[in-house]
């Protein structure tokens, strides 16, 4: 039986040898599956097979879509005779075979013959040609069936000859019904067999089928047909059978529903977040799940622009690039494709500073629509009666191909939209940008710089810890006021999630860290990470309940060339004892550099607004006061330099202490403003505080000003240290 016979008659036994996906082989075009956006009735692909007037077509699309059925069901409607091969078996010969048969046939009998070749692309360029002229002159009718872009895989003269269709991976409902029928259908399928079909299996074979119906068919045939019967006779195909059937576990993914969303959220914000193990490890959720391809492609295309951007421009090349091959090459191989675009974004130096276009788009959207400079204008049109263009300077022909112009319109002189960021390539012009911003600046009467600051997803809480920013300014003072050797043995006290140890790792090769953590997850999280290091690269781990004269002594008989931290003075209830063990601990050419902050300096909410300018004074007043007794609550409120000169004195230690002051900016987002203002029953917020020393009513109308004149607003949040070192 070749491949366009016609099947078997219902009187007729199958054929054991046939498989399901070719038993259930559409016949006509009622029972093909899919591809409504080609074949619905009306369209004119179908009006062409239903009459029998097909021009040379070719096929292109992933396995299992139906351009070989399709051919097939041409084969069986047409009254042309029809020729087939295969590009990867047949060669010259074949071809001039094919055409000398047309060739009788139309000379004999005047009936046209329709050529199928499957996997076209696969026919070198001379064999294509050979098809060229028989093509052009009407003695053949192509149908050509390609996996690959005809436009870059096959002849331009045979495609220009040709009208393509592109076949898409069948939909999810597409897929359901094809399986549903092979169920149903008592001629061809299972349909005479007591099969009861999981609806979570059915989902998950059509899920991982992934747009596949021959992968589907297959992986249902082989569940129906090794799975023996139970005892009420009936042949049930569970969950567990379908995912031994298709060789891959279930995932919990709903495309259309929270996983899916929740799940490509995860990938991005972990790219963005420069984690590739945990972008690889979301980038293969989805792709286990059946996700597509293009649609994750597509998210790192944007990722590209939005996170990485000028930082590395070449970003959106290489992931368009990924994105050609895995057209060519598809699953699984293309899963390469795919893991490398995400580990070279994940792992790529990032910038944002494309949001630049959206303030310039905010600006042309509220603000009146300028002129453009005349300098700017068009000269090849009005330049003579208008005088349009000039006074323009031609940047060629200055040093270095830049002179300084105006090139806003005047309303919008001195604005800035583009803020270079110190990261990757980026960092190389940022220079030069500025520089030239200046010259430009120095042209406008009043310039202006609309720099926002950075902003900060979180709320700054009572932990006196301004974030990821202050504490990088912090590790850099502590690591500049010391001098240490490669040999250097270093304790760090309170080392928290291990922002010193790791750079004294670094900076101390050949000696040794000593690293003291309180209880807190960030310390499990730090253990964690050290552990993962060669057992000699490691920092030595102290886990301690509370910073006392004892816990400074976790590592006996070791003398330290140098001791550091950070925030852990307030919170010690006997500091004398403490700097007391810091001096013993010392070696006598040892180092201290250690900076706490100071937590009465800390920003007060209330005074992040003119709220006098919309709340009664009475209650600003009051608000002020309950916001003061709170803090006055807090751990360490009440510490001051003061207090660390007098333990020091009562120490025997000599110090110097010196005041840091940093500044930083903070907006006020959703959720930070939720942590401050919304009700938490779990964790009380600054609202929940503050409630109990205003009345509910009071703190409404706080609230109402907060969401009205606070809310995503960008303010002011700088933060006080001290520095202490020793004498």
């Amino acid at each position: 039986m070749s491949l366009f016979d016609l099947p078997p008659k219902k009187s007729e036994p199958l054929p054991n040898r046939e498989p399901l996906a070719a038993r259930m082989r559409p016949r006509t075009l009622d029972e093909f599956w899919g591809q409504s956006h080609i074949l619905a009735k009306g369209r004119l692909l179908r009006r062409a097979i239903e009459a029998d007037q097909l021009s040379s077509v070719i096929f292109y699309g992933p396995p299992g879509t139906g351009k070989t059925t399709l051919a097939r069901i041409i084969a069986n409607t047409t009254r042309s005779k029809f020729l087939s091969m295969n590009a990867v078996l047949a060669g010259i010969k074949d071809i001039r075979d094919a055409i000398e048969s047309a060739k009788q046939n139309f000379g004999l009998v005047g009936r046209k013959s329709i050529l199928f070749i499957d996997e076209v692309h696969r026919f070198n360029k001379s064999q294509q040609d050979a098809l060229l002229p028989w093509v052009e002159n009407g003695t053949i009718t192509l149908i050509g069936a390609t996996t690959e872009n005809p436009f870059f895989e096959v002849n331009k003269a045979l495609v220009s000859r040709s009208r393509v269709f592109q076949l898409n991976s069948l939909t999810e409902s597409d897929l359901r019904g094809i399986a549903l029928q092979a169920l149903r259908d008592e001629d061809r399928g299972f349909g005479l067999l007591p099969v009861v079909m999981r609806e979570d299996a059915i989902a998950h074979l059509v899920s991982v089928a992934n747009g596949d119906a021959r992968a589907l068919l297959n992986a249902l045939e082989l569940a129906v047909t090794t799975t023996p019967p139970n005892e009420n006779g009936q042949i049930e195909i569970t969950l567990e059978v379908a995912e031994e059937s298709i060789q891959q576990r279930a995932v919990l993914y709903d495309k259309e529903g929270d996983a899916h969303f929740d799940t490509i959220s995860a990938f991005i914000k972990s790219v963005r977040g420069s984690d590739p193990d945990a972008a690889l490890y979301w980038l293969a959720r989805m792709v286990q799940a059946g996700e597509s391809p293009n649609f994750i492609f597509r998210r790192l295309l944007i990722s590209a622009c939005e996170d990485i951007g000028m930082a590395d421009p070449h970003a959106v090349s290489v992931v368009e690039s990924c994105a050609q091959a895995f057209d060519r090459i598809g699953l699984p191989e293309g899963r390469y494709h795919l893991a490398h675009a995400t580990i070279y974004l994940a792992t790529a130096p990032k910038s944002n500073s494309s949001m630049a276009f959206f303030d310039a788009l905010s600006v042309v959207q509220k603000e009146n629509s300028y002129d453009v400079p005349n300098p700017l204008k068009d000269a090849s049109r009005d330049s003579d009666g208008l005088g349009h263009g000039q006074g323009y300077l031609y940047p060629h022909a200055y040093r270095d191909h830049w002179v300084a112009q105006q090139y806003l319109p005047d309303g919008l002189q001195g604005r800035i939209f583009y803020h270079p960021t110190n990261m990757g390539y980026e960092a190389t012009i940022a220079d030069k940008v500025i520089r030239n911003r200046e010259a430009q600046l120095a042209l406008a009467e009043d310039p202006q710089d609309e720099s926002t600051g950075s902003s900060e997803e979180r709320w700054i809480g009572r932990t006196f810890d301004g974030g990821a920013a202050r504490a990088q300014a912090i590790r850099s003072e502590i690591f500049s006021s010391l001098h240490l050797q490669p040999n250097a043995r270093v304790l760090d006290i309170h080392a928290a999630s291990g922002l010193l140890s790791f750079e004294a790792l670094r900076t101390c090769p050949d000696g040794g860290v000593f690293s003291i953590l309180l209880p807190s997850k960030t310390a499990d999280n730090f253990e964690a990470l050290m552990a993962q290091k060669p057992e000699l690269e490691r920092a030595q781990i102290a886990r301690v309940e509370a910073i006392t004269h004892d816990s400074i002594k976790a590592f006996p008989g070791v003398e330290f060339d140098a001791i550091m931290g950070r925030n852990f003075l307030h919170i010690v209830e006997d500091l004398p004892e403490v700097l007391a063990s810091v001096k013993e601990m010392l070696s006598p050419e040892g180092q201290i550099a250690i900076t706490n902050i100071l937590p009465n300096s800390m920003p007060r909410i209330y005074q992040l607004m003119d709220a006098g300018k919309h709340l009664d004074p009475n209650l600003v007043t009051a608000w002020k006061n309950a916001e003061e007794e709170i803090l006055k609550q807090e751990a360490g409120y009440h510490f001051t330099p003061g207090m660390v000169e007098a333990a020091a004195q009562k120490a025997h230690l000599g110090i110097r202490l010196r005041k840091i002051e940093l500044s930083g900016n903070m907006t006020i987002t959703q959720s930070v403003f939720n942590h401050w203002f919304a009700h938490s029953p779990q964790s009380p917020s600054y609202m929940d505080k503050l409630g109990s020393c205003l009345s509910k009513e009071s703190c409404e109308s706080i609230t109402q000003w907060a969401h009205l004149y606070l809310r995503n607003q960008t303010v002011d949040w700088p933060s006080s240290f001290i520095l202490i070192r020793n004498a």
